[in-house]
């Protein structure tokens, strides 16, 4: 299996990122995306982790299976919220003994549950610094482009980031929709000595309202200018599709154009927008 590290030192990547399913509909539904996806010989793709111990089964049984039954390579995400350390160093282990060596290594959401507890980690980079103790594997953290929603100021959310670069391998951004966020926040890495590949985070605009919502709580905005866009393409849902991928499909080349190391697509379990910018891009085989 392939170290992402060692990929983004080969050349581009390009990965889609897929969340564990709670029910048997959406069981269904990711068997089919993959088996849609899978032809498109992604670089890897990830695989999402809320925290608790329901979360933690079904990310690790997901690319646990992603290793042993397809040709993808898998990677887990991994949160330090509602765990001890030694919880997270036995699911490093685990995640070792299933065959894994790629982690993205997140700090997460304070929990909601109030029988949770906050965890005895804080940061991201106390989980880097784990998974780099345990061994074995090529880390990515997670960069925001727009700044933290939790940080105090866009200085300090690069100061950890750059913090956490320096001890990891690569990171994947939240999605956005500006190329010029992209570049702005490698322009603050490079002026804190540090160059690790940054791969951008790619969100196709397929229903404005949700992605709205999401953009929210991320802490990223949908410009004026984008949500204009995908309004005047008509109210007809396939319409709002239609410019939600061309609206990504032209931010995928502008971000190729500048240099950008790969591109992530955060695909919500399906297939269909991924495969249109893949072809637009002509990516697909």
């Amino acid at each position: 299996m392939a170290k992402i590290g060692d990929l983004l030192r080969a050349g581009r990547t390009f990965s889609f990122e897929f969340f564990p399913p709670k029910t048997d509909e959406e069981q269904r539904v990711l068997v089919q995306t993959l088996r849609d996806l899978e032809p498109l010989d992604p670089s890897f793709v990830s695989v999402t982790y809320r925290g608790g111990r329901s979360s933690r089964e079904r990310t690790t049984s997901l690319v646990a299976g992603l290793a042993q039954t397809t040709s993808l390579t898998p990677m887990a995400h991994l949160i330090c919220v509602a765990h001890t350390r030694l919880e997270l160093a036995e699911i490093l282990v685990d995640f070792r003994k299933a065959g894994l060596e790629n982690v993205l290594a997140l700090g997460g959401d304070p929990p909601t549950d109030p029988d949770s507890a906050d965890g005895e980690l804080r940061h991201a980079i106390d989980l880097v610094e784990l998974a780099r103790a345990v061994g074995g594997y090529s880390i990515g953290v997670a960069a925001h482009p727009e700044g933290h929603p939790r940080s105090a100021s866009r200085a300090e959310d690069r100061d950890r980031l750059a913090e956490k670069l320096r001890l990891a391998d690569f990171a994947i951004t939240q999605f956005f929709f500006r190329v010029e966020d992209y570049l702005g926040l490698l322009d603050d890495l490079e002026a804190r000595g540090v160059d690790k590949p940054v791969i951008p985070g790619i969100m196709p605009i397929t229903n404005l309202r949700s992605v709205g919502r999401m953009a929210e709580m991320s802490g990223c905005e949908v410009p004026g200018e984008v949500v204009a866009r995908i309004e005047a393409a008509g109210s007809d849902p396939a319409d709002t599709w239609r410019a939600g991928v061309e609206v990504a499909t032209e931010l995928c080349e502008k971000l190729l154009a500048e240099g950008a190391p790969g591109l992530h697509f955060y695909t919500l379990n399906r297939s269909t927008a991924t495969r249109e910018i893949y072809a637009s891009l002509g990516l697909s085989a």
